[in-house]
């Protein structure tokens, strides 16, 4: 890794550190990295200037606040999360209140919570906050955003994840892969039992915008109450509703450009 990382990537490198480890030193970043220990505290007294990073007992350094900042420009601004809000909640108003209504996008061949609708906080659906990721190749919540990759797309990551495929699920093949996401395709809904959470169902369908799917929309509901019929087509309901709203804004902001 050292040699490959050029000055100019030098800052995105640290940051994704982070990914892994919640606090590092100025000497555990340079020694992953494969650079001086010198180079290493200059880049790091650049983050902690622009508030990317915080210096913390022991000499080490955690995220900043410069990334509160960005993910409130992210929420205020991300038209997907104006227009899905009050859908999600409607959605689990009009089902159960022992679910959790979940909004995802792919990320890094996973996908990322966005924003959550909980019920009763008392039933414990599952904590899926905002920026939490979740693998691409289990449960519905992923599987309804995979389904609509590339073929291309889809291949890559599957030989890129291969053993992990095989590890946590029934299919020992891309054909079969491709055979269960022809039908989620189709169906336009995907189901999964107990697949990220113990004891609930999970029920999602794709979001749209421009015949592109930019999410996935989940509902995932305690197993001894889900009535699956009803709550299916509720989903896939809320979501074409969300996919239409959100055509609409785009286009408004197409003419006012």
């Amino acid at each position: 890794m050292a040699g490959e990382i050029r000055t100019r990537n030098r800052i995105l490198h640290i940051l994704q550190l982070y990914d892994g480890r919640a606090a590092w030193s100025v000497e555990e970043i340079a020694g992953e990295m494969g650079i001086s220990v010198s180079s290493a505290y200059r880049d790091v007294q650049e983050l902690v200037h622009a508030d990317f990073l915080t210096p913390v007992m022991g000499a080490r350094y955690v995220l900043g606040p410069t990334f509160a900042h960005f993910d409130l420009l992210m929420r205020h601004g991300d038209p997907l999360l104006k227009v899905a809000e009050p859908h999600m909640r409607e959605l689990v108003g009009a089902t159960t209140p022992f679910s959790a209504s979940v909004l995802t996008r792919s990320y890094q061949d996973k996908v990322m919570c966005i924003y959550q609708e909980i019920g009763d906080p008392t039933a414990r659906i599952g904590r899926y906050e905002r920026g939490a990721t979740m693998p691409m190749f289990r449960g519905a919540t992923s599987k309804v955003i995979l389904a609509h990759q590339s073929r291309r797309a889809l291949e890559r990551m599957y030989l890129a994840h291969e053993e992990q495929v095989r590890a946590n699920s029934h299919r020992q093949s891309l054909k079969d892969l491709c055979h269960e996401l022809d039908a989620i395709r189709e169906a336009g809904v995907a189901v999964s039992d107990s697949e990220i959470t113990p004891g609930t169902i999970g029920i999602a369908a794709p979001i749209f915008m421009e015949k592109k799917v930019v999410a996935g929309l989940s509902l995932i509901v305690r197993t001894e109450h889900c009535r699956l019929e009803p709550f299916r087509a509720s989903v896939i309901e809320t979501a074409a509703k969300i996919s239409r709203q959100l055509a609409d804004v785009d286009g408004a902001w197409v003419a006012r450009a």
